[in-house]
């Protein structure tokens, strides 16, 4: 590992979208990955080379205090999310507050904290939305609801730092072969062979991370080759 190594802190690292993205950006980055569970931190590490932050990132104190270890970021992926299939007539106001918590306000304090490196880096941010914000799942409206605002933070964002030449991506994976559909969908329905590769979304970021000085994308759907709804 070189001391001029980028460098890269993945949230959400050990579901499965964040695993495949901290072992894709390790081969060229110094990677930081964010999780709460311990084992699987611990076999990323030892899979990946990769860093390990044991948080919860709804502890806003504790994530600020390990950002302030840092003395560089050039890339900052917002992985982790929750999601249960919600209504507005099944929803509680517990279950606004948990999505919300974790899925707009967590990334967005994180980023908050993690600016003034990356602003020194000219980095780039990458949030992972959903194509739940375009095409809405009936019995969803919690977490649409929340990757619609999370959406609307990069989108700001990236106005607000063009003259910092920090890049802001919302990267809106389709159906993905992941324990959280799998958690959202009934087993015998379930058909992994018609849903996204976790790894395909990984190959997606570095995508948007290796883009040319002189472009900016600013937002990439990725979609099941072939469609599973048209809503």
């Amino acid at each position: 590992m070189h001391a001029d190594q980028p460098v890269a802190l993945v949230t959400g690292a050990t579901g499965g979208m964040g695993r495949e993205i901290v072992a894709e950006l390790a081969a060229t980055h110094r990677v930081i990955a964010v999780g709460r569970d311990t084992e699987r931190l611990a076999d990323l590490h030892e899979r990946t080379g990769a860093e390990t932050w044991q948080l919860d990132l709804t502890d806003t104190a504790a994530v600020e205090a390990r950002v302030t270890e840092l003395d560089r970021l050039d890339v900052l992926a917002n992985v982790a999310a929750i999601a249960r299939p919600l209504s507005v007539a099944d929803a509680t106001r517990d279950d606004w507050e948990a999505h919300f918590a974790t899925d707009v306000t967590a990334p967005a304090l994180l980023t908050r904290a993690a600016l003034p490196l990356l602003r020194h880096a000219e980095g780039t941010v990458v949030f992972i939305g959903s194509g739940a914000s375009t095409r809405p799942v009936p019995g969803s409206a919690v977490y649409t609801a929340s990757k619609h605002a999370l959406r609307g933070i990069a989108d700001v964002l990236r106005i607000d730092e063009e003259s910092h030449r920090v890049r802001v991506v919302t990267v809106s994976p389709g159906q993905t072969d992941t324990d959280m559909l799998r958690a959202m969908v009934p087993a015998d329905a379930y058909t992994p062979e018609r849903y996204i590769s976790p790894r395909s979304i990984a190959t997606a970021v570095r995508f948007v991370i290796d883009a040319p000085q002189d472009v900016h994308i600013t937002d990439l759907p990725v979609r099941p080759r072939q469609e599973i709804s048209r809503l």
